[in-house]
């Protein structure tokens, strides 16, 4: 199939969807205030915002996940109540949401069909779905298992199982949050296909260089607020960017000398074993140094998270050694050693898991108690010193901008990219020797995202070793200045920053291919 020309839209007379005047309360708080969109056949539309503007709470709204406070939707003109996900589908609309909803031990066939009235046949279903796959340009195996597929398979099961129910709009949150570029370039391929069969594509993503690719229009929304809807083609990241924020922000990223590069951790041989079996990690060797940052790219799953936690003492290992280089002298084995031991050496691992609540943050203490929470044996017997934290948790919340009603709510009322600020200032206000530090910015805004990755460099410059577990290929090309590639949990290459590709990249992460730098 022919795919339709970059930002040739099929807009009709009249919107296929019109969202007017709809506002969202959650208690006191506006999540969304009087914002008016219009939505039409054949077009990709971009939402942005910072993390709180409303933007994912507006798109759950249509797809029937929340229902409004005040105003209401339109479709091909018409008044229409949109109380259920069910609702949004029988009126043509799906979402696929970041945290996928599949059944692990069902097929890709039996998750599109699962739920699905009437009693139809197998070979029909998987027809029809063979039909489907061909007209929008999709791969995949409807007989596989999920729990045995790439996350971009699971995402093109998520999609298939709305189109299949005949979604005629299809919102997708942050589609390519852990997609190989090939992968998202395949994707935005497929989108295409789907605009020019006449649907409608929306998109949340903080990515703007993707936005600029893939979309026909941006919707800016700010503080619960629509701030402007423009063409794709006569606008520009800068502009975008400034729309979202309410000011001027520096798009580019810094990336300071190496100085004073000594060792500070040595990874030889290691091999660690994972839930799912005994090769999360097998053989991985590499040297991280002062004064640098390493980046670490890999398709999710390559082992980035037994790394991190190998290297925090959170998961044993189970061959080779980890023996960090402290600034002042000799070494020691990191193998066998606790998390509280490792801290005290000068060591701190800020992992930003999936579940900020379940795992990295304690949901129904405040943001003081959840940074007590690393520094509660700085008191002095049964006495928790408090003053340090409180200090620490308004430095936390001044300099990264965390929307809170007070040092005192609980985090469990905070929004995901709060939560993440929280977390992250926390395990970087430690300024250790070595930071070890898993996909800081995830679901952070474009604002934000940069305050941390100016947090990184000043661990830089004074001295730190920092390791960057990261998923956005660009900002790893720009920031680091070494870039460590894991494909399965192998070592597939190490480059220099300044001189590789994201393209090149992308096939290390995949293909397993082995290139050493000259680093």
């Amino acid at each position: 199939m022919q795919t339709a020309p970059f930002f040739v839209i099929a807009i009709m007379d009249k919107p296929f969807i019109e969202l007017k005047n709809i506002t969202k309360h959650f208690g006191d708080t506006v999540a969304n205030d009087s914002v008016s969109l219009d939505i039409y056949r054949g077009e990709i539309l971009s939402v942005l915002g910072e993390n709180g503007s409303g933007k994912t709470t507006l798109m759950n709204m249509l797809a029937g996940i929340y229902y409004q406070t005040s105003g209401g939707f339109s479709f091909d003109g018409s008044p229409v109540e949109i109380r259920s996900p069910k609702d949004a589908i029988d009126l043509g609309v799906g979402m696929v949401h970041q945290h996928f909803k599949l059944v692990e031990v069902f097929t890709a066939l039996e998750n599109i069909i699962l739920g699905l009235p009437g009693d139809k046949k197998p070979a029909q279903a998987q027809e029809e779905l063979r039909v489907l796959c061909e007209k929008y340009g999709f791969h995949l195996d409807p007989n596989k298992k999920v729990y045995n597929m790439s996350v971009s398979e699971k995402q093109t099961v998520e999609i298939l199982k709305i189109l299949y129910r005949g979604a005629e709009v299809l919102i997708l949150d942050e589609p390519t949050a852990v997609l190989t570029p090939q992968e998202t370039d395949a994707l935005f391929a497929v989108l295409r296909n789907m605009k020019a069969d006449g649907r409608a594509v929306v998109i949340i993503t903080h990515k703007l260089h993707e936005v600029m690719a893939v979309s026909d229009r941006v919707a800016i929304m700010r503080r619960g607020r629509l701030i402007n809807t423009v063409p794709t083609r006569e606008t520009s990241p800068d502009e975008l960017t400034e729309m979202m924020v309410g000011r001027r922000v520096s798009l580019e990223l810094e990336r300071p000398p190496v100085e004073n590069r000594q060792l500070r951790l040595a990874v030889k041989n290691l091999s660690v074993s994972g839930i799912d079996g005994p090769n999360a990690l097998k053989n991985l060797s590499f040297e991280a140094f002062s004064g640098e940052i390493l980046g670490v790219a890999g398709i999710s799953g390559s082992g980035q998270k037994e790394l991190c936690e190998a290297i925090a003492g959170l998961c044993a290992a189970k061959d080779g050694s980890i023996v960090f280089y402290p600034q002042s002298g000799g070494e020691t084995e990191l193998t066998g050693l606790s998390p509280k031991e490792i801290r005290r050496l000068g060591v701190s691992s800020a992992f930003v898991p999936e579940d900020r609540l379940g795992v990295g943050l304690a949901p129904g203490m405040d943001i003081v108690d959840n940074v007590t929470l690393k520094r509660h044996r700085q008191g002095r017997g049964m006495l928790l010193n408090r003053t340090s934290p409180r200090a620490l948790a308004e430095k936390i919340v001044e300099e990264l901008q965390v929307v809170t009603p007070g040092l005192t709510t609980p985090v469990r009322l905070l929004s995901g990219g709060n939560l993440q600020k929280v977390l992250v200032g926390r395990e970087i206000s430690e300024n250790p020797e070595l930071l070890v530090t898993a996909y800081p910015v995830r679901g952070l805004d474009i604002n934000s995202s940069y305050q941390i990755y100016d947090l990184l460099n000043a661990q830089k410059k004074r001295g730190a070793a920092v390791i960057f577990i990261g998923e956005d290929l660009d900002v790893l090309l720009e920031l680091a200045d070494r870039i460590m590639v894991l494909s399965g949990g192998e070592l597939a290459g190490i480059l220099d920053a300044k001189g590789a590709t994201k393209n090149e990249v992308g096939l290390l992460m995949t293909a397993g291919g082995h290139r050493e730098a000259s680093v």
